[in-house]
């Protein structure tokens, strides 16, 4: 994993395939078919930000697309609109946007089976 230190200020364009680590101050766009992790104290301010998955400590400001998920710790701080498979927002989050979920698996539906027969079917799953 690369990791841009807390002392590192980038401006620009980043792509990458693997993962990085922001401690730092970054400001562009990123595209990346990788992990992006914004560590508790960082400042992300992108055009747009394209990962498979970003997990959030620090400050994000940024129109957001993951092809797998976004996970939005406690203290992280998210103004932008988040296009995710999945999403994760814990306790303590501030998120200032719109999220709309792509590619949801269409074979689950709980809102209309009893609850008896979802856990059957997780059980199923998990053997």
């Amino acid at each position: 994993m690369v990791t841009f230190a807390a002392d590192t200020e980038f401006n620009g364009f980043l792509r990458f395939k693997d993962s990085l680590c922001i401690r730092g101050k970054f400001k562009g766009s990123i595209e990346a078919q990788g992990h992006l992790i914004v560590d508790k104290g960082a400042v992300v301010d992108a055009d747009y930000i394209s990962v498979s998955t970003i997990v959030a400590h620090g400050k994000v400001t940024a129109s957001i697309r993951a092809d797998d998920k976004v996970d939005l710790f406690p203290g992280a701080e998210v103004i932008g609109d988040i296009t995710a498979n999945r999403l994760r927002i814990a306790d303590g989050v501030i998120f200032e946007g719109v999220c709309n979920m792509i590619d949801c698996d269409k074979e689950i539906e709980i809102f209309t089976k009893p609850n008896e027969e979802i856990k059957a079917a997780l059980m199923r799953g998990a053997s």
